[in-house]
Formats: structure tokens, sequence, C-alpha cells
């Protein structure tokens, strides 16, 4: 029995490891009014998204723009004509895809 709680103990403990080690992708987009969009990013454990690729692609999927986030986790570009998505990716798990159509002033 000793045995049994404390494999449950150590599984536990490495469940409450993985879920603190973990960080969920953030990213929000604006019109800022003037036919530029501005998204801010990061991760929900406070890291930085300074180098995340940023693409922007149109109605059909096709990639219009590349870029990055900046070192202040931010990426702002020229809003594009008709349907739109944003894609903010930070690799295998870590991709937010934002229409165009909610990104509203």
């Amino acid at each position: 029995m000793r045995h049994f709680v404390s494999l449950a103990l150590l599984t536990g403990l490495v469940l409450m490891a993985s879920v603190a080690f973990a960080h969920t992708p953030l990213c929000s987009c604006f019109d800022n009014g003037d036919g530029t969009v501005l998204c801010e990013g990061g991760f929900s454990d406070g890291s930085s998204a300074s180098g995340v690729k940023m693409h922007v692609k149109d109605g059909s999927g096709n990639v219009v723009l590349e870029g990055q986030m900046s070192e202040n986790s931010d990426f702002e570009f020229d809003k594009p004509e008709g349907d739109y998505v944003v894609v903010f990716d930070a690799g295998e798990g870590h991709v937010i895809e934002i229409p165009g159509s909610e990104i509203v002033e």
C-alpha cells in the first residue's frame, strides 16, 4: 500500500510540474483605423514572443506577408484588401490563426 501511495504522489508531482512549465500562446490583433493592424503576442507563463514568426494569408490561403514579432512582442503591418488571416506561428502546438473579420478598431 505504501508503494502505491508513493507512486500516486510521484505521478501527481510530475503532472503538476508539466502544467507549471506549459505555456499557452497568446495573440491579439487590433485595427489601428489608419490602414494598419497591430498584433501583440506572448505566452501564458509571461514569456516574450520576440522572434515568433508571423504570416498574413489572403482569402485563398496564400502568404502575402511574412515577418516576426519585434523585441516588444508586437507586429504591425498594412491591412490587406479583402479577406485575410493573421498567423502567429511559434511552432507545433503553438499556432494561432486570427481571421481579419475578427480584427476590429
